[in-house]
């Protein structure tokens, strides 16, 4: 497909089929991310592939708890975990043990172990250049070495005619991940991307204008291009 193309029609799917994706389709989407940028050119990233039954259970009922305490946030209207105090995160704005008591049924999440292709994007820290460590406010740069390549991944998907999504939910229940997989310590969970075959095409995406985020000399300044 045409560069721009994949780029404004690569949705966030949570939905697939059952038709299986190759591993030989797998490392050729893999070896097609793996060009994305990152700071240093370091690199930081290791992907788990997720394939054991048992594994991808255990998966399921942690994104499952940590699915409860996003949704509880939601239904408070509230962005979960946001720093909302002058971008400082301050403590739960809900009861999280509640929360993980109160089933919130959702398809991707209940039946996230039949996803054909799951992936645990990992990081090593230390091969982050997290220059807006000492700000007060929550951290944020240390991604940039990171989720770009995640991001290429579902490119790379989406060119092959796949569909998926990086979600960060599962970072909720770290330790717990960190342990069933093996993660060392210095290494911590950035995403998990699901990938397979859509169950249905969504190739007209909803997104705001470039003069609505875009403005000159100023945050405030006049709306670029207009």
């Amino acid at each position: 497909m045409e560069l721009r193309e994949v780029m404004t029609t690569t949705p966030a799917t949570r939905e697939f089929t059952d038709e299986p994706v190759g591993d030989d389709v797998l490392r050729s989407i893999l070896d097609a991310a793996r060009f994305a940028p990152s700071g240093g050119n370091r690199q930081g990233w290791r992907v788990v592939v997720l394939s054991d039954p048992v594994v991808r259970a255990r998966i399921r009922d942690l994104y499952v708890l940590a699915w409860r305490e996003y949704t509880a946030h939601v239904v408070e209207g509230l962005v979960p975990f946001a720093p909302v105090d002058q971008g400082r995160w301050t403590g739960p704005a809900v009861d999280l043990e509640q929360a993980r008591r109160t089933e919130r049924p959702m398809p991707f999440a209940d039946h996230l172990d039949e996803v054909p292709v799951l992936l645990a994007v990992v990081v090593e820290l230390a091969q982050l250049a997290v220059t807006d460590n000492g700000l007060d406010r929550q951290s944020i740069v240390g991604g940039a070495s990171v989720y770009p390549f995640c991001h290429n991944v579902l490119l790379a998907a989406r060119d092959l005619g796949l569909g998926g999504v990086m979600t960060t939910v599962l970072a909720r229940q770290e330790p717990s991940v960190k342990e069933l997989l093996g993660i060392p310590d210095g290494h911590a969970l950035a995403a998990l991307v699901a990938l397979g075959h859509p169950a249905r095409r969504v190739t007209r995406l909803r997104r705001a204008a470039v003069e609505e985020f875009t403005h000159v000399d100023r945050f405030d300044g006049p709306a670029f291009g207009v």
